[in-house]
């Protein structure tokens, strides 16, 4: 697409071209009333002057206040309405393209700088959102916790005197899944209060991945391990990093059994509204698939900054765009009943939030989910 032409370059032409068209229609006028004077009486050469020129003068007034709506105060009205409706609220709104490229670039960053309140805004909101919520979690956990421990108390009291052993194990099955769910709550409530350290990611990467394929957790699918040479540290906190990758790996297998699971990171500068950075096996015109979604951010981020983007992808079912930004809620889950207390991703986000890094989901290459996780970089190798 050919490149649009700037503002002045379009007034300068305009207005040659009608400082030739004033000359021509005076040497036309001029020529005209020499033409016409043999004619005409004395009092009648100068009206028909004054017409002529008039008219000249009219012609001009038109065709100027045509350019200056058409290239000045058209493309300058729509900018002002959806700042109007930035301002009254209306974050959805997004200035148009413009004839010329001064005016392209002024509404390309007025909608660039509403992307980012919005992305301020749900940073806020999420961040008000994980606070409330983690203070309940900690009163639930400790309400419950003790009645829980009487619970445990009693039925050892039963089983002692003889209750009916298959009951005894529902009971104690039961109060097992209920005691985890209260941990988990303490997980997501309890911020850590140590300092960030420099973490190298790829070991930390190659660490969870290992520590799976060990175990035999990842054996039923086809696992891959992309990392490059070199990645820049980050702060955070290692073995929470680590967990919070199990966490998202036994997800991705879960979702996808029997089929593929890819595990990696890429040193990326974060932009918003441009395509994530390519994986090795990648062909040379295929990207990260990113999808038109636009991706959370932090109010401190700016564009261009360095730092680590860390994804698990799979070839699962997906998650629904309309899922995407509530699948990292406390207790939101798509698993059926009994199988999930949706608490794993909140822990997961909980995590990534307090080391200064972003999470979200999208669609993968392989078809299903791909979570990433991106941290600044510390500058440091």
């Amino acid at each position: 697409m050919a490149p649009k032409p700037s503002l002045r370059t379009e007034l300068l032409l305009n207005l040659a071209f009608l400082a030739a068209a004033a000359l021509l229609l005076g040497v036309g006028t001029i020529v005209a009333v020499q033409a016409l004077a043999p004619d005409l009486s004395p009092g009648q050469v100068l009206p028909l002057l004054l017409a002529i020129v008039a008219l000249d003068v009219g012609i001009f007034i038109v065709f100027g206040g045509y350019l200056v709506r058409r290239h000045i105060l058209r493309p300058l009205g729509r900018v002002i309405a959806v700042a109007d409706a930035v301002a009254a609220g209306d974050l959805a709104a997004r200035a148009p393209g413009a004839e010329t490229r001064d005016f392209a670039v002024l509404a390309e960053r007025l909608n660039r700088m509403t992307d980012h309140l919005l992305d301020a805004q749900g940073q806020l909101v999420r961040s008000e959102k994980l606070a409330s919520v983690g203070r309940l979690a900690a009163g639930v956990a400790h309400e419950v916790g003790n009645p829980l421990s009487a619970i445990g108390t009693y039925l050892e009291v039963l089983r002692r005197r003889g209750a009916d052993p298959e009951v005894m194990a529902g009971l104690a099955r039961e109060l097992e899944r209920i005691d985890t769910i209260v941990r988990s709550l303490l997980d997501y409530a309890q911020p850590r209060e140590e300092a960030l350290q420099p973490v190298d990611v790829a070991v930390v990467v190659r660490a969870a991945f290992e520590l799976l394929q060990a175990q035999g957790a990842i054996k039923a699918v086809r696992a891959t391990l992309d990392l490059p040479a070199e990645l820049p540290r980050i702060r955070g906190h290692a073995h929470a990093l680590e967990q919070a990758l199990v966490n998202l790996l036994l997800n991705a297998v879960d979702a996808t059994r029997g089929g593929a699971l890819v595990v990696g990171a890429r040193s990326w500068a974060y932009e918003p509204g441009h395509a994530a950075p390519r994986r090795s096996d990648d062909p040379a015109i295929t990207f990260f698939a990113r999808g038109a979604e636009r991706r959370p951010s932090r109010v401190d981020y700016a564009p261009g900054l360095p730092g680590v983007l860390v994804f698990v992808a799979d070839s699962g079912p997906g998650v629904p765009p309309a899922d995407r930004e509530k699948i990292f809620d406390p207790f939101y889950t798509t698993k059926e009943p009994g199988h999930g207390t949706g608490l794993g991703l909140a822990i997961v986000a909980r995590t990534v939030d307090e080391m200064g890094g972003l999470i979200w989901v999208t669609q993968a290459r392989e078809g299903g989910a791909v979570f990433k996780l991106f941290f600044p970089a510390t500058g440091d190798r």
